[in-house]
């Protein structure tokens, strides 16, 4: 039996809640929706969010909301997603790609201060978005001192960064805003969506410029419902994500292949497994697939997976080089003990 890249969890207590919307007549944007930010502000105790119908939509409201001018540059990631540069683009915003490292997956300070200082004189930089990468945590603290507004898309990242909210040291470094992804691969899902949040009261009062949008751009209730059971039952998905983790490190130890390296717990949550190939993306893919796993390109659908970008050699060898192995939560014990014995032994 095949193992799936990638699943869903989706099990009974989604499913009910999604059949009682249905039920209902109930699937329109409405009361679930509003249900939804109020299940998430119980965790995150932010001071305004919208639940909308795309992380592409968030990412638009977040820098209209921010007042970039037409031209005005955004620093973006070239291992972002794809949407980002259709979103820049479709405001007439300038992307500035940015490189990463190759032990680890996200722009820092010193990155993106080299970014800034190769690009045209003449382009005004309004704004940082910061993702995290595959589940892992950029040095937002060290970014937010370039007095640049950051917004920060979490969709990966989330279980690990609503940690560090809890520390108090963390308190004083929020983002103007933040994206939390409710996509089929995002960390909780709706089945497509995303929350945009801000945590203090002068960037929530940007934000409620928005309250009033139409219909149209909202969460459908039938999708608040499946993302609120999600919320819930985050802690008991994450203690088997981290359960499976562990398992393909120690696997991961007797390869030659490379892994993306934390400095510390608090940098990932496990959103995937991957590894940095010293041999060929292909080979390791087909020789998966004889055993009947399939893996995939970490980064096919990133920026730099669908083009080469001139000043980020890093992302364009990451990209090329970069797989993902199944990692989620409804892994049978048997298929994880199949998947780390194909990682022990890759070509």
């Amino acid at each position: 039996m095949k193992i799936e890249v990638y699943s869903p969890t989706i099990r009974r207590k989604e499913m009910d809640a999604v059949l009682t919307a249905m039920v209902e007549e109930k699937i329109g944007p409405g009361d679930r929706n509003r249900l939804l930010i109020q299940t998430a502000k119980e965790q995150i105790h932010f001071d305004c969010a919208l639940a909308l119908r795309s992380p592409a939509v968030a990412l638009h409201l977040a820098l209209k909301a921010l007042n970039i001018g037409s031209g005005q540059a955004v620093v973006i990631s070239a291992l972002s997603p794809r949407y980002y540069f259709q979103v820049i683009d479709d405001l007439q915003l300038t992307p500035l790609f940015c490189d990463v490292a190759f032990d680890f997956p996200c722009m820092n300070r010193e990155m993106i201060e080299k970014t800034i200082a190769e690009k045209d004189a003449s382009v005004n930089v309004g704004a940082v978005v910061l993702h995290h990468t595959l589940g892992f945590v950029p040095d937002t603290a060290g970014v937010l001192e370039l007095g640049i507004p950051v917004i920060e898309d979490i969709s990966q990242s989330y279980v690990t960064w609503i940690k560090s909210l809890e520390k108090s040291e963390t308190q004083n470094v929020y983002g103007a805003f933040y994206i939390l992804g409710l996509e089929e691969r995002d960390m909780l899902t709706s089945g497509g969506g995303a929350l945009i949040f801000a945590m203090n009261k002068k960037d929530g009062s940007l934000l409620r410029n928005f309250t009033g949008i139409a219909d149209e751009y909202c969460l459908p209730d039938i999708n608040a419902a499946l993302a609120a059971v999600q919320f819930r039952e985050l802690q008991r998905n994450m203690e088997r994500r981290d359960e499976i983790a562990k398992i393909y490190t120690q696997s991961s130890l007797r390869t030659r292949h490379k892994r993306f390296i934390a400095k510390s717990e608090d940098e990932t949550n496990y959103f995937s497994f991957s590894l940095v190939l010293e041999t060929g993306l292909k080979d390791v893919i087909a020789y998966a697939k004889k055993k009947e796993i399939l893996l995939e390109n970490a980064f096919e659908k990133t920026i730099a997976g669908s083009s080469t970008l001139e000043n980020c050699p890093v992302s364009n060898s990451l990209a090329l080089r970069t797989v993902l192995f199944p990692m989620y939560p409804r892994l049978r014990s048997s298929d994880v003990e199949r998947v780390s014995r194909l990682i022990m032994t890759l070509p």
